[in-house]
């Protein structure tokens, strides 16, 4: 699963085969330039999910719920997630959190709302948290994490993802839940591994997660290319002949001598 937030990301993520993409309400540091997920909207959400959907044909294209679209009561939550698949062209949603939403992830799922979890480090509550920290270090903390992952399954969630977990912890996990888990800085023995477009293509220079691999260094390619054409239209270089469209210059002699 790969994070996309525009047509032309989900074109080139569909091209390569990814099954999943995930519409992330990191989009608010990504895209939008916010500090944090907490300012996303349910508005930028159904925009960035429509973008998606319009340039996926064959992926599962997960929308996430920002924060405080489903924390109030499960009926707003529900209102919430059907715009995402309404407007936004979601198949499924996400939602952060375990035991204190099953309740709200069994409602959804009833009404025929496919829900992705999403336990361990959970972005919309960092300043809860006290900051982006592994999650799930100590006996007490391991066992919220679990209890978390087995409230969601119990609650018909078909995925979680574990989002900054302890490796031996995220195995036991997933040995454990019969739906598939998702890592992300979670270890290698989770069912499947997720991560943010900018990260994995190196187009985000102000901070990589130590989960994240980069695969390529396009932010660096892009300043080049932009350095080289700003260079070509200075010199003159841009646009060419090739470049330029041609017309009859007959026609041309003819305009200046009819002004003339």
């Amino acid at each position: 699963m790969v994070t996309a937030y525009d047509y032309t990301a989900a074109r080139i993520a569909d091209a390569a085969g990814i099954p999943i993409i995930l519409v992330g309400d990191s989009l608010g540091m990504v895209v939008l330039g916010y500090d944090s997920t907490v300012p996303v909207t349910m508005d930028d959400m159904v925009r960035h999910g429509r973008m998606v959907s319009r340039g996926s044909s064959e992926a599962l294209v997960v929308v996430d719920l920002p924060f405080m679209s489903y924390q109030v009561d499960a009926a707003e939550a529900l209102r919430n997630a059907g715009r995402l698949m309404q407007e936004g062209g979601a198949h499924t949603v996400k939602m952060e959190g375990g035991v204190s939403i099953a309740g709200t992830v069994r409602r959804m799922v009833d009404a025929g709302v496919p829900v992705m979890g999403h336990i361990g480090l959970t972005p919309q509550s960092v300043n809860a948290l006290g900051g982006y920290r592994v999650q799930g270090r100590t006996k007490a903390a391991a066992r919220r994490v679990l209890d978390d992952a087995l409230a969601l399954q119990e609650a018909g969630a078909y995925s979680v993802v574990l989002e900054c977990v302890p490796a031996p912890l995220a195995k036991v996990i997933t040995e454990r839940l019969t739906i598939p888990t998702i890592g992300i800085g979670a270890g290698p023995d989770c069912d499947g591994q997720v991560q943010v477009f900018h990260d994995m293509l190196g187009l985000f220079p102000d901070f990589v997660p130590k989960h994240a691999r980069k695969y390529a260094e396009l932010g660096s390619d892009m300043t080049r290319a932009f350095e080289w054409y700003a260079e070509d239209v200075r010199n003159g270089a841009f646009p060419s002949e090739a470049e330029s469209f041609t017309m009859n210059e007959r026609l041309l002699v003819e305009l200046l001598g009819e002004e003339s």
